[in-house]
């Protein structure tokens, strides 16, 4: 109860609802009971951030909630690629994947028209889907530290909004 409190009254106070959901250096923001983290009503804009937590894998209950707005996954060993569920991620306007082992992108990340910066700079990605260039609004794709080919750059940068930043 003393958890769900704090949420509310940070919320309060907050006003217009931004709310930060930082869970290395919050340990109470965790439900104990339940190993979840304690997240503010949806009214809320959510930022998550999940990083330098040692993750192997993005925990399932992020990919339930359709109100986060930021998510920080960076600094973890994830590998593979993101499940196709973070489609649902909806209202995601920044997506921090930076410093993993991610060798893929998923393609149902294009799905995400919201998203403004994408950061998957310094992982493993050598090939990248098309879709990437559905993200309309994207301004800051980072791939920094990846072993991307020219001809994917290319396909993605022409269907990108001009003026779309890309950092390889």
């Amino acid at each position: 109860m003393k958890k769900l409190l704090i949420v509310a009254a940070s919320v309060l106070l907050l006003g217009a609802g931004c709310v930060s959901i930082n869970l290395n250096s919050s340990p109470e923001s965790v439900n104990s009971e339940t190993d979840q983290p304690v997240v503010a009503p949806s009214t809320s804009n959510i930022s998550v951030d999940l990083s330098d937590q040692n993750l192997a894998a993005l925990p399932s209950y992020i990919l339930e909630r359709t109100d986060i707005e930021e998510l920080d996954i960076s600094g973890n060993k994830m590998t593979g690629a993101l499940p196709a569920e973070i489609r649902h991620l909806s209202r995601l306007r920044v997506l921090n994947a930076s410093n993993n082992q991610f060798t893929g992108v998923p393609a149902e990340i294009g799905q995400l028209t919201n998203l403004q910066v994408l950061d998957y700079s310094h992982n493993q990605l050598t090939g990248l889907p098309n879709e990437l260039g559905n993200l309309s609004n994207l301004q800051v794709l980072d791939l920094t530290g990846n072993d991307v080919s020219e001809y994917d750059l290319e396909i993605i940068r022409l269907a990108l909004p001009a003026g779309t930043e890309i950092r390889w």
